[in-house]
Parts: C-alpha cells; structure tokens; sequence
C-alpha cells in the first residue's frame, strides 16, 4: 500500500465533506492572478494604533507571553475584557470566572459550539452565516436550521414569527451574529427582546458573535444580547480584537459567559489550541483601554470608506443596501442584468478588476443569496476610490 486507503470511504469526514475549499480562498488566488483589488476578504490593508503594536513588541521583549500563557488567557486581558464591558455596556463579569480568551473569534465560536451541542441538537442561525458556523455545528453533530434574513425597505430584516417558528423541542441554541456579516445589518432592540424572550420562553442557550460592536453607524445602536432580561445566564457573547484594533492576524478573541457556561466552553478549547497568542494578549490589554477617541476616530474613519464605496457601487448600477454596521457591504446585481452571483464575481476580476464575495455561499437556501454580492471596504481610502472607479467605467452606461 503507498498511501491508499483499503476501503472507498472518502478521506474526509463525512461530516465536513460539504465544506471544500472556501470561497475567500478562491477569490484571493483569484485577486492575485489577475492583480484586481481585493475586496473580497474582510481584512484591512493597514496596521492598527502604532502604540498597542508598540505594547506587542515590548511584551516580547520582557519576556511576557513567550512562553504558554495561562489557559483562560492572561489576567491582565481578561481584566481589560471585563472592564471594556462594564464601561461600555453595564455589564459586570468576573475576569477570573467569567471571560476566557481565544485563538480569535474562529476559536471560540468552535469551541462554545463543541462544548454545548450534541449529535441530534438543533441549531438555529440566522442566514446568511459566516463560513465557519457551518462547520462547527456540523463537527459539534448537530443540525443547523437557518432563519433568513430577507430584505426589507434598504436593509436585511429578521422576520421574529419565522424565527420563532424554527424552534422546536430538538433546539439547544441560537446562534446570533450582530452586527451581522455579511448583510450589515445591526438587530434592532425590538427583535433583540424577541430574541431574549423567545430564549428565555424555550429555556435555549445563545451564543451572540458580537465581534463588530464598535464598528456601528449612522443611528444604529450596538445592543449585547447579555444585557437583555433573563439573558446574562444563558448567553456566550463573542468579541475580537482583530475587526476592532485592525490587527487580525494576531488571532486574539474572547468570551464572556457566566462561569458554568466559560467553563464548559474551555473544557473544548484547551483541546483546540489550548492557549495561543502570549505577547499580543498583553498588547491587547492595553488597546482596550484606549480613550474613547480612538473608537469614535475609528467609526468615522469606516463611515466615510463605506460612503465612498457604496456611492461607487450606486453610480455603477448596483442596487446598495444599508449597512449599519461591519465593514462589509451587500449588493444586488439584478439591475446589471445579472442574477448568478457566483458567475458574477468569477467574471468580475476580467471585467473590472476586482474581487468580491457571493452571498450565496453563507446561504443553505442558495437561491435566497443568488444575486447577492458582498464588498468589503476596510480598505485605504485611495484603494476604495480606485475600485469605485473601475466597478463605474466597467458597468455604468
């Protein structure tokens, strides 16, 4: 035998077999050959605040994190983590008992998904999803059972009568992503206590992906489903550092629950990576405790690349919908004559030489995300004016 397998079972998980290769993975290769501006994958093209990556190297230098930090992650992260949410949110947590850190956010939606879900477990989310809360509700052997968004007025609107009508007596967990990638948009208070009640009514766990909570516009209000009534004991909240400090690569995030419930979700993730990123645990400490400046410098900053490139999009013939919140922008490509958003970003690169994403591949119902595009723009602003002009001069008329 060199390297075959006795059987014809396929090699790959069964499991896993629906999850290939992913679509940013395509596109970025694509991106490449064809030297297009890359708006495809949600990452910026700059550094964050010179000081936090400062705070990183002096870290290195003393000798803090070179070697395995704690498992919870280090206190002094964990105390920042606790203390950006009381000041922000009026939530108290417990830095020893309630915050854990992780190998970012990817990390800890596996790791809270492997630790509460059994084989037979139903799974609600709200579609279109992020790639990998597929995955790990399929590696945890539960079934995933999408409630999707649809738009509504301008902007992707939960509709509370068909969220409510996807739980059954089979549900152990919601899964809810607000801001929402890729629709941008940021659940009102309105369907966050539907939301809470429904929760609360159906005794469901909810894991909340808040990894956007700073990057909200206009009127919009991030709201944390924990502060919700009845909310604080069942919810696993999920922030990041990577979308909030343009440091993505650094791959730290975090959970706050309450302490049964960090528990049961470090009890999966000492066995995923059990503990990652020393130097920059302690660099993002201190990037959490930033004056409020930097937040609102870096909201400003995203609102007016979101202006730049949605105005692009509109001139090109795109129909624009409001984003809220994230760096992402979603598109119809029906008023381009165009229906298959899939054939559309293939041809993209050729026609305009630039890359997006297909909504359809954070859909099960595939044909609900069909004519949909995703753009992201946390990009330098003279990227976003240069893709703005090649999308105008490929498609306006």
């Amino acid at each position: 035998m060199t390297g075959m397998t006795s059987s014809a079972r396929p090699l790959l998980n069964r499991r896993l077999a629906e999850f290939g290769t992913t679509i940013f993975a395509e596109m970025s290769a694509l991106a490449l050959s064809t030297g297009s501006i890359n708006l495809g994958q949600g990452f910026p093209d700059t550094d964050g605040p010179e000081e936090v990556r400062e705070a990183a190297v002096r870290a290195l230098r003393d000798g803090r994190g070179n070697q395995y930090p704690p498992g919870p992650g280090v206190p002094e992260l964990r105390t920042a983590v606790a203390a950006h949410q009381e000041r922000r949110y009026g939530l108290s947590w417990d830095p020893d008992t309630e915050v854990l850190v992780t190998a970012g956010a990817t990390e800890a939606i596996a790791a809270a998904l492997l630790a509460l879900v059994e084989p037979g477990d139903e799974v609600v989310a709200l579609e279109p999803y992020y790639d990998s809360y597929a995955a790990c509700i399929a590696m945890a052997g539960g079934t995933r059972v999408p409630v999707t968004l649809r738009p509504d007025d301008g902007r992707f609107r939960l509709d509370l009568d068909e969220l409510r009508a996807a739980v059954t007596d089979r549900t152990r967990l919601l899964l809810i992503n607000t801001p929402h990638n890729p629709t941008g948009t940021v659940l009102t208070r309105e369907e966050l206590t539907a939301v809470a009640e429904l929760a609360v009514e159906r005794d469901l766990l909810v894991v909340t992906d808040e990894v956007y909570e700073h990057l909200v516009f206009d009127e919009a209000e991030h709201l944390p489903l924990a502060t919700f009534p009845g909310m604080r004991e069942r919810t696993v909240t999920i922030g990041s550092a990577g979308k909030t400090f343009s440091f993505t690569g650094w791959k730290v995030g975090w959970i706050t629950a309450a302490p049964g419930l960090v528990s049961a979700v470090r009890s999966a993730k000492q066995f995923l990576t059990y503990v990652s990123s020393g130097p920059f645990q302690y660099a993002v400490a201190e990037a959490l405790a930033l004056p409020e400046t930097y937040f609102t410098a870096f909201r400003e900053d995203m609102r007016a690349k979101r202006d730049l490139l949605a105005t692009g999009l509109k001139d090109a013939g795109f129909e624009v919908f409001r984003t809220a919140g994230t760096y992402f922008i979603t598109t119809d490509i029906r008023p381009l004559g165009e229906t298959d958003g899939f054939a559309f970003c293939r041809a993209l690169p050729e026609r305009a030489g630039v890359v997006a994403i297909p909504n359809a591949v954070f859909y099960d119902h595939r044909e609900a995300g069909a004519p949909f595009v995703r753009f992201a723009f946390c990009k330098r602003t003279e990227v976003l004016a240069d893709a703005a002009e090649r999308l105008r001069k490929a498609f306006a008329h």
